[in-house]
């Protein structure tokens, strides 16, 4: 029986002729996502914002009066301005209040303010049930953002290096900038569709930098090979046959992860919702960058047919005149 190719042995796709409107367009979204980012900011959860996260269902109701619900708990005297969020279906919302100074190492006040928003809640709507209810201190919420920025970038310098060892030092370049611009989008999507930023998307972020290297280092690896088998031909030429020789891998790798992250992102739970959008979008920007990123930067650090070659030593040459090689 043949077996199906998604990718013909054949194919021969130009991708490095339109490298430069590619770039330019990712040099646009990675200024756009961070300007996202500094201006609406990140919807942090309780993980990395500090504070009590009450959840809760409208057993009777279909749809959470979200705008009511905002109000109610604004008037109480420790509710402050609360953030509250749809968490799934139309009638399950996310209740998160930061806690005030005084509650810092204080776990009775945390307990006192969650019953007076609970107990207001449930005289004021008799259908309410209480799914779930999560306390951080805002020490410990800042030490989890340090700890995950820090994850993130310790993450990407040690990429960067194995990829320089690996191969070259324009190598390592190349790699680290195109999981700088993974990371970027994924932040932008998190800034624009205010989407709750989690210690679970830190994980999500982690399994994109892993993805893009793996596919990042399959194209370079062949990208040396073809260095070594191909001195003559023009770079630009030499890096379109490599990710063309790689596309195969490439799709049935992101067809496969695809099968498994679409039903969960349509029908699985609402907790899990940010982590696996964040990992289905990382797999499109993670190949995308393997091949308009990674390997257009090879170009622009100055690679050439000859770059990795060994210096000829006078010896050598000698020994390659005397065996009539020119």
């Amino acid at each position: 029986m043949k077996l199906l190719k998604l990718v013909p042995d054949d194919t021969n796709i130009k991708f490095l002729k339109v490298r430069w409107p590619f770039f330019i367009v990712s040099i646009l979204l990675i200024a756009a996502s961070w300007g996202l980012v500094m201006t609406k900011g990140l919807n942090y959860g309780v993980d990395f914002a500090g504070g009590q996260e009450i959840r809760v269902t409208f057993t009777e109701t279909a749809e959470a009066p979200i705008g009511e619900l905002r109000q109610l708990v604004g008037s109480l005297e420790n509710g402050g301005d609360p953030v509250i969020q749809r968490f799934g279906a139309p009638n399950e919302v996310s209740i998160r209040v930061k806690l005030p100074p005084e509650a810092e190492g204080n776990p009775e006040f945390a307990e006192k303010m969650t019953r007076e928003i609970t107990d207001a809640l449930k005289a004021a709507h008799s259908d309410i049930r209480i799914d779930g209810v999560d306390s951080v201190s805002g020490k410990v919420s800042g030490e989890f953002r340090n700890d995950a920025v820090f994850a993130l970038v310790a993450a990407m310098i040690a990429v960067a290096i194995y990829i320089w060892i690996r191969f070259e030092w324009q190598f390592g370049v190349g790699g680290l900038f195109a999981l700088f611009h993974d990371v970027s989008l994924t932040l932008g999507m998190f800034a624009l569709f205010q989407l709750e930023f989690s210690l679970q998307i830190i994980a999500a972020i982690l399994a994109i930098i892993g993805y893009s290297l793996n596919d990042t280092i399959v194209v370079y690896d062949r990208i040396r090979e073809n260095l070594k088998k191909y001195r003559k031909m023009p770079l630009p030429e030499l890096l379109d046959l490599s990710v063309n020789e790689t596309l195969a891998r490439t799709v049935m790798t992101s067809l496969t992860l695809l099968v498994a992250l679409i039903p969960l992102l349509f029908f699985g739970p609402a907790s899990l919702f940010g982590l696996t959008a964040a990992i289905t979008l990382g797999l499109f920007v993670g190949t995308y960058s393997s091949i308009y990123m990674a390997a257009p930067m090879l170009i622009w650090m100055g690679v050439t047919s000859n770059s990795f070659v060994p210096d000829e030593t006078v010896t050598e040459r000698q020994e390659r005149i005397a065996r009539g090689e020119g």
